[in-house]
């Protein structure tokens, strides 16, 4: 909207009737084209950064995660003023402020980590359309077959313990956007002590994608429930489904497994269509070897290998060298 300035700026006569000057005149026109033209340019440039959704949405979550930190600090510094002892009090506050900086950096890093993965995915929304009639009752993807009665079970040395993992296809259902979604109950020990309990929703579309629809999951420890972070259902607080695999995986694939912002945003990429595995379950070749990655832990990067006809058969995390391995798969039950 233009000023009343800039109105009688642009008029062709002055109050008292006579005309401009024709060199007034063109003077205003030409203002008024470079102002069009330079609006045109931001508004064109302002136009070509809002198509890229991937990139607002990163903004997006670094704005937020930065307010909770410096929430979390001022929570922090309540605390720490209703601590009697001067000395307790101030090491609370440079504890506080401390790890004021650590969140913020830990921001950063999310923010370069999800900007990394929009180079691959694109800008364009992540709206998958989940049609009820595009998906099956069953899930026998040759990488991820699910069949109900069918338990995995894992087990490796980790710089936390022994670890006993019982990956258990049930046979309950759970109808998530209109699809029935197969329930798998996962619960993990360490060292005997249960540290995790998550029920899963799976499902499968007609192309033969296995889709992973929510969790809901618990860490425990000294038998009581720590966190429930990671928690989600798609439909839920704008949270959607990822794909788990894809139905004709190809070297190079790069694609979200789930996506509930700052809660659970694992990625995956297809490595390897022929690495040979060894565990205590077996020896397989041909094996699928899929990389998974979370913005969320950017220190995180696990190798996961999946059998044809059998499924997941090897963990690897990439940074400690621990190994999770399939042991024995009881059907069945």
């Amino acid at each position: 909207m233009k000023t009343r300035s800039q109105l009688n700026t642009l008029s062709i006569e002055d109050h008292s009737g006579h005309r401009k000057p024709a060199r007034l005149l063109a003077s205003a026109r030409l203002t008024a084209g470079v102002t069009i033209l330079l609006f045109t340019l931001v508004n064109g440039e302002a136009a070509v950064e809002q198509r890229d959704f991937c990139r607002r949405t990163a903004q997006d979550v670094l704005t937020s995660c930065r307010e909770a930190a410096q929430s979390d600090y001022w929570l922090a510094l309540g605390k720490c003023d209703n601590l009697a002892d001067p000395a307790a009090r101030e090491n609370c506050r440079k504890q506080a402020s401390a790890d004021l900086n650590d969140a913020r950096q830990t921001c950063e890093e999310q923010k370069d980590a999800r900007l990394g993965a929009c180079a691959r995915l694109g800008g364009a929304p992540y709206d998958p359309v989940i049609d009820p009639s595009n998906f099956v009752t069953r899930i026998d993807n040759p990488y991820f077959p699910l069949t109900p009665g069918t338990t995995f079970v894992y087990e490796g040395q980790t710089t936390e313990g022994f670890e006993h993992d019982e990956f258990a296809v049930t046979r309950n259902t759970r109808m998530i956007q209109g699809v029935t979604c197969v329930e798998v109950h996962d619960t993990v020990t360490v060292d005997g002590e249960l540290t995790e309990d998550t029920l899963d929703w799976f499902a499968q579309d007609r192309d033969g994608n296995v889709w992973y629809f929510g969790e809901n999951t618990h860490e425990l420890e000294d038998g009581l429930i720590t966190t429930i972070d990671g928690t989600f259902m798609a439909g839920v607080n704008g949270d959607k489904p990822g794909i788990i695999m894809k139905a004709h995986p190809a070297i190079g694939d790069f694609y979200r497994q789930e996506f509930s912002l700052a809660n659970a945003e694992d990625f995956a990429e297809t490595l390897s269509l022929t690495a040979s595995v060894k565990v205590p379950a077996g020896t397989f070749h041909n094996c699928l070897k899929s990389q998974e990655t979370t913005p969320l832990e950017t220190d995180l990067l696990e190798d996961k290998f999946y059998a044809p006809g059998v499924g997941n058969v090897l963990t690897v995390d990439a940074t400690t060298g621990d190994r999770e391995e399939l042991v024995r798969i009881r059907r069945g039950r």
